[in-house]
């Protein structure tokens, strides 16, 4: 039986704003013309049972803004068929989006990325229906939209075909714990800066070691947390390879 084809619908405010970025260049040619995956919007909006249409309330105990109502969301997320999903929500105070967990969910039927808005969504749904809340980084939006166009590509990129160069993927950064080495191409000086010789050279072996050092350099200066993930990560290879 062949694989089910990985389908990411995304419940919105503003379908609108769909597909953007995810519309466009490989990722946008994978889609709509290769069939490799699929987007879907779902409007929230449809299942108020407001007249209106509208789909939020003042925060419970005051303050400023509105938030999603519960029972809104929920029929939204309720009207969902088809295989089981990952459930989404983009929100500042998730867990960090990670390369480990894309791999999870790029190997899933999709995900399903719910948007919110104003202050956000009651607590209640995203508990009651599974949601997993995740940032993709420590800065606050004004909507989840940008958010899961970002959650989106991540996965797609991964699936098989849509990049066309599947073994580019395993150097890049994150993949290892490392971040990617710097890139140059032609003119071979620019501005009066050239590209390193070693690149230049023909020596293989002498590019894969100047690529690793620049990994390790680049990671311990600009990513503190993961250069030290990545020793204690090393050690215990080590150690497991001496039998420790």
């Amino acid at each position: 039986m062949a694989p089910a084809m990985f389908t990411a619908t995304v419940l919105t405010m503003f379908p609108e704003a769909f597909p953007g970025p995810l519309g466009v260049s490989l990722i946008g040619t994978a889609w709509r013309e290769k069939g490799l995956w699929s987007l879907e919007t779902l409007d929230i909006r449809a299942f108020s049972d407001d007249r209106r249409g509208f789909l939020d309330d003042t925060p419970a105990g005051g303050g400023p803004g509105a938030v999603l109502k519960a029972d809104v969301v929920a029929r939204a997320v309720d009207s969902l068929s088809g295989p089981r999903r990952p459930l989404l929500y983009m929100s500042a105070r998730g867990r960090p989006l990670t390369q480990a967990r894309v791999k999870e969910w790029a190997q899933a039927d999709g995900i399903v990325v719910l948007c919110g808005r104003f202050e956000g969504v009651d607590q209640r749904v995203l508990d009651s229906r599974g949601f997993e809340e995740v940032s993709v980084g420590d800065a606050v939006l004004a909507g989840g939209e940008a958010a899961a166009m970002v959650a989106i590509e991540a996965c797609v990129r991964l699936i098989p075909g849509v990049l066309g160069q599947a073994e580019s993927l395993g150097s890049e950064s994150f993949e290892d714990g490392l971040l990617e080495y710097p890139q140059y191409t032609r003119p071979r000086s620019f501005e009066g800066l050239d590209i390193p010789e070693v690149l230049l050279s023909g020596d293989h072996k002498k590019v894969a070691q100047w690529r690793q050092e620049q990994r390790e350099k680049t990671t311990r200066e600009r990513r503190p947390d993961l250069w030290s993930a990545y020793l204690a990560n090393s050690q215990l290879k080590g150690e497991k390879a001496r039998g420790e």
